[in-house]
């Protein structure tokens, strides 16, 4: 026998204590409970310590329940393989925010919500290789999701087992963009919709939503993937996307769309993917891309970018996060500069401005060569100015500005 039995307070509970044995190393504990026949996962007051480390391969554990993994918030790796694992339902990983390493190999997964990601924001290693996956819609956020270039380990050699005409693909490899295309076919984009009631709870098959009318209220913080294309939205506000924290692919192309208010996409702290191509941007107001730190692809192109001081925003933006692709930044605007990359336009501009550039006023050469913002000559003119009465004072010559 490898189980005891445990007394409750009304009599026998009947809850079987599996014999797993506890180690520590090098300050970690780990607990193996591999190889127990265990058909769920053992809550962790069964345990003397809370573990850093669980191994539960090999057992018979059939699906992943919400809140599974309550009270096992210090787990940085969970091992998983070699059991019958076919479904993982909402939340089953809630509180796992310190898991680098998932291993779920070997199971029985057919689809995986990308949500079911979401509660472990550092997770490094994620292996699914050996499940039968169905590549069809609603694989496609998760299928996004382990294409993304820092997500280089995540999903390395799973391969989709259905359809036929995708068989053995590796996820990695395939275009995602084909996934829903049976959905997408049949949609009459024309048409006047009213937008469907946006539902507050999503089950593991229903990951894909698209949108076809102006932002709607109150996108629940679990919808993923956001699809605004070919509307009429002429500008997006503050707060529009307030409390879609989940948010990862926001489509707002094809919108006429002429202004995006700084404040607008705030909150996205998640989004991996923004398009707004074929729009009538001429630039991005300061401060609209701050909250985006995970975005990794951004498309831009079929918008009348003009190249003046406006501009540079999106360009030093860029150039603080060289690991967003991007495409589509050409000039449109002046003559001189169409079709020019922004990025060379903006070089061109800090080219033929140097910083040691010294301004002069008119009367610099009655200065004997001296530069006339000096801080002796600051200092002088100042003094000059509070010794005169202020009903005698002329307006000042020039403003000092502090930047910080």
């Amino acid at each position: 026998m490898k189980a005891l039995r445990r007394q409750s307070r009304s009599g026998l509970a009947g809850v079987v204590i599996p014999n797993c044995s506890e180690m520590t190393q090098s300050g970690e504990v780990y607990l193996d409970c591999q190889d127990q026949s265990l058909t769920s996962i053992p809550s962790s007051s069964t345990w003397s310590r809370v573990p850093n480390h669980l191994l539960l391969a090999r057992n018979q554990i059939k699906a992943l329940r919400s809140g599974s993994f309550l009270g096992y918030e210090r787990l940085s790796s969970l091992d998983l393989q070699q059991n019958q694992i076919s479904q993982v339902e909402e939340d089953a990983f809630q509180g796992l925010t310190h898991l680098t390493t998932l291993l779920l190999q070997h199971n029985q997964l057919r689809t995986l919500s990308e949500e079911a990601l979401i509660p472990m924001p550092n997770l490094h290693y994620l292996r699914l290789y050996d499940n039968p996956w169905k590549c069809l819609c609603p694989m496609e956020s998760l299928i996004r999701t382990l294409q993304v270039p820092s997500n280089r380990n995540l999903g390395n050699h799973a391969k989709c087992a259905e359809p036929l005409s995708l068989k053995d693909r590796k996820l990695k490899k395939i275009d995602p963009d084909l996934l829903c295309e049976e959905f997408g076919s049949n949609v009459n984009v024309t048409q006047t919709l009213e937008p469907n009631p946006i539902r507050g709870k999503l089950d593991a098959t229903a990951l894909c939503h698209t949108y076809l009318f102006p932002v709607p209220s109150g996108i629940p913080d679990n919808v993923v993937r956001v699809d605004l294309s070919l509307n009429k939205i002429h500008h997006l506000k503050p707060r529009d996307f307030q409390g879609a924290k989940s948010l990862r692919i926001l489509n707002l192309s094809s919108n006429d769309m002429q202004r995006l208010d700084t404040g607008s996409l705030s909150g996205l702290l998640h989004l991996q993917e923004l398009d707004l191509s074929t729009n009538r941007l001429h630039f991005v107001q300061y401060g609209v891309l701050e909250d985006l730190y995970f975005l990794s692809k951004l498309k831009l192109g079929g918008n009348p970018w003009m190249c003046d001081y406006n501009i540079h925003y999106m360009v030093y933006w860029l150039r603080l996060h060289p690991r967003v692709k991007h495409s589509g930044l050409l000039c449109q605007s002046p003559l001189e500069y169409i079709g020019e990359r922004v990025e060379d336009y903006v070089h061109s501009y800090n080219r033929d401005c140097p910083k040691d550039r010294q301004l002069s006023r008119p009367d610099q050469n009655q200065r004997d060569g001296e530069p006339w913002d000096s801080p002796m000559e600051l200092q002088g003119e100042i003094e000059e100015e509070e010794l005169e009465p202020s009903h005698l004072r002329v307006p000042q010559k020039y403003q000092i500005f502090r930047l910080a």
